[in-house]
């Protein structure tokens, strides 16, 4: 028996040229060899799609409640409500609903009375540390008043080309406040 498959294994030439020739010209599976090439960078692809219309997303809705609610101010509704810093955020915590942030923990209110409505020179309020410091003048009637709001956004596919794993999300609202009655704010 040993003697019969070893002289089948003999008799077995090597593969000619004619040989490798007709392995070349079979394409059954190269559909499947092709998509393997190609997979890997389209989804990386369609994943950093998904991501930038996230955060396209998120930054649109964080402009929009900052706008919708930076009205209390200006039309003197929060200063009449006696609003403060958290009660403030808590309003716009309210209109952030949805699950894209964790706004209690990760946003960040900034409220300023400004002299003009120049604000080139407008950081981020991080201190050295790099943590927010933020503070809340909403200003009396006439007042120019600069609302923020600030979310460090994670970023997943950066593909190398961005440092870090988060972008700052700003959203601002600039506006002079509404001449509502002072008298009446302070009274209630």
């Amino acid at each position: 028996m040993l003697r019969f498959m070893t002289k089948s294994l003999a008799r077995r030439p090597l593969p000619t040229i004619r040989t490798l020739r007709r392995l070349a010209r079979k394409e059954d599976g190269a559909a499947a060899i092709e998509f393997g090439l190609v997979a890997f960078p389209f989804l990386l692809l369609v994943f950093a799609i998904l991501e930038t219309a996230f955060f396209l997303f998120a930054g649109q809705t964080l402009e929009t409640a900052v706008t919708d609610t930076g009205r209390l101010i200006m039309t003197g509704q929060a200063q009449q409500q006696e609003l403060n810093q958290t009660t403030f955020k808590d309003a716009v915590c309210a209109r952030l609903q949805g699950g894209l942030f964790d706004c209690q923990a990760a946003v960040y209110i900034d409220v300023q009375t400004m002299p003009t409505f120049d604000f080139n020179r407008e950081l981020p309020p991080l201190d050295a540390d790099g943590k927010f410091q933020t503070s809340f003048q909403p200003g009396g009637p006439g007042d120019i008043v600069l609302v923020r709001a600030f979310h460090q956004w994670p970023i997943y596919v950066s593909w190398g080309l961005l440092t870090g794993n988060t972008r700052l999300l700003v959203a601002t609202a600039a506006f002079r406040n509404e001449p509502f009655n002072p008298v009446a704010a302070a009274a209630n």
